[in-house]
């Protein structure tokens, strides 16, 4: 075994591309685009060293041209979750003891794979699997997955690193060890790096783990299992299932060896978790570990003094980027009297100017909602609003899935505080806008704390420091995730470690060492080195 303390590539966060014209990258990610869009993969279940196709398959499609078929996947039985169980049981040993600077040099690895030759490939199926546009494919698919990984690595060798106090006669240790069981990783579409990273930040601390992406995200989650296999991740340690949620999720709580649950997705399913967790405590091994991120209701409050140009800038970037379908997305805001004319032309002058369709075509800014669920759901609240007699649509309004699952950016303005979307989490391209009177500043502060159930992030616009202030505070319970003058969207690992609070998951903020603390089970080793040979203690002479 090798001998030294060894320091590891200081992390630095990756440079975003532009895809400008002409730029070789947008050149390489429209080539990888057009030959992944003209072919059809076939992704089977990762169990150990084996790729399984059961025959049981769905077809792969794009949001934007939900008729055309990418690929397949293959859908597991019962039988097969607990196969994967077994596996990643079988494999633990060995990883749980192969040394740290092994594993951080394969997650370092598929850092470099994604940054050089895989970012193509991971962007366009980013594009074609979630329809996102190249920016927002470029800061999700490779910047921040890379990021992830290269930080991980930093954060793991500083909790290493963190030791406690021993004297000359006795020396203390903590070892941080990996949990006694295995970790079950669900991920949603909306994130390529979410997807890789909840899997891949248990396995580089030790962990075996099953890992359940989102049925629409499966073509680009190919990929990361692509960049794993090519890392250098041993079979066993990250089991890739696919199937009937609720089958796998009973299935794996079911086992005595379920250690814990890394979680991104609806705050009603990680309830729904957590009571099953509850149910079967009796019968785990330990304790298990339960780390979720779940839904937002996300806020811009905007204060009489705060720059127009600003504002509306921070409200529609945080709305519409990626159609909202990002749980820091922006979906209500609350603006002054005396600010409203203004914001309100600037609003729709840049709304009507954002074109919509393929991400294919680098000029649109919007392209489609995920699957058809989210877009019926999105049109039903719009006709809602249309029919509302305390709200009314400024901009937008219309939809259409006749190609593609497309929802035209829209924003509401209500009269009621309370309306619907003022507190029902939409997930779509939709804000809703309640106008202030600018003496209420106070109480608006309150209104924007108590609305929602949800405390993920949240935005305060102001050039009064005082009002700034009042508002840091009065607003400290609801948003983990909390932006000056910026929109709430965008936490950048390192940077801003992201998570909520409330119904918004358990904040155990994901991109900092805190999220990788709880895939450990420290061991506190004490070694005296001359050992008392008398029970007697001073107190007991005469």
């Amino acid at each position: 075994m090798l001998k030294g303390f060894f320091n590891v590539p200081k992390a630095v966060n990756e440079p975003v591309k532009g895809y400008t014209p002409n730029s070789p990258e947008k050149a390489a990610v429209l080539a990888a685009y057009k030959a992944m869009w003209n072919s059809k993969i076939d992704v089977p279940l990762y169990i150990g060293s084996e790729e399984i196709k059961t025959g049981n398959t769905r077809n792969m499609t794009a949001p934007h041209d939900h008729q055309h078929v990418v690929g397949t996947y293959h859908l597991a039985e019962k039988t097969h979750i607990e196969k994967a169980i077994a596996n990643a049981l079988e494999a633990r040993t060995a990883w749980a003891n192969m040394a740290w600077e092994q594993r951080a040099a394969i997650f370092l690895k598929a850092a470099e794979l994604i940054a050089g030759p895989y970012r193509a490939k991971i962007n366009a199926a980013t594009m074609i699997a979630q329809s996102k546009n190249i920016h927002q494919a470029e800061i999700d698919a490779s910047c921040e997955l890379i990021d992830f990984l290269r930080f991980n690595v930093e954060f793991m060798t500083q909790i290493y690193a963190d030791q406690p106090k021993s004297t000359s006669d006795m020396w203390n240790r903590l070892e941080y060890r990996p949990l006694e069981g295995f970790v079950y990783a669900i991920t949603p579409f909306n994130f390529t790096a979410i997807a890789a990273n909840l899997p891949a930040s248990a396995a580089m601390m030790g962990n075996v783990v099953i890992w359940k992406p989102s049925d629409s995200q499966v073509f680009s989650a190919k990929i990361i299992i692509d960049v794993f296999k090519e890392a250098g991740v041993p079979d066993g340690v990250i089991n890739v299932v696919f199937g009937d949620a609720l089958m796998i999720t009973d299935t794996v709580l079911a086992s005595r060896d379920f250690a814990g649950i890394h979680f991104t997705g609806s705050t009603h399913v990680f309830k729904d978790i957590w009571s099953k967790i509850g149910t079967n405590i009796h019968h785990y091994k330990t304790y298990p570990r339960i780390v979720g991120e779940t839904g937002g209701k996300d806020f811009v409050v905007a204060h009489p003094s705060a720059n127009v140009k600003q504002v509306a800038t921070g409200i529609v970037r945080g709305a519409f980027e990626f159609q909202g379908q990002k749980c820091s997305a922006a979906s209500r805001a609350y603006v002054p009297q005396s600010m409203w004319p203004a914001l309100k032309e600037q609003l729709i002058t840049d709304t009507k100017s954002m074109k919509m369709g393929s991400p294919e075509d680098f000029s649109n800014f919007i392209t489609a909602v995920i699957h058809e669920g989210s877009f019926d759901k999105l049109a039903s609240y719009i006709d809602q609003a249309k029919a509302a007699t305390d709200a009314e649509i400024i901009v937008g309004g219309n939809y259409d899935k006749s190609v593609g699952y497309f929802i035209e950016p829209t924003i509401i303005v209500t009269s009621n505080p309370k309306y619907t979307t003022m507190e029902t989490e939409l997930f779509g391209p939709v804000i809703t806008i309640y106008v202030y009177e600018d003496a209420n500043w106070a109480e608006t502060l309150k209104l924007v704390d108590t609305t929602s159930e949800y405390a993920l992030t949240g935005a305060i616009f102001s050039q009064d420091r005082y009002a700034i202030e009042e508002a840091t505070v009065a607003l400290q319970n609801a948003a983990g995730n909390f932006y000056i003058n910026d929109k709430p969207t965008g936490a950048v690992v390192g940077m801003q470690p992201f998570g909520g609070a409330r119904a918004s998951g358990t904040n155990d903020k994901a991109g900092s060492a805190l999220n990788l603390l709880r895939w450990v089970s420290p061991r506190t080793i004490k070694e005296t080195f001359v050992t008392p040979e008398d029970y007697r203690y001073p107190f007991l002479g005469e």
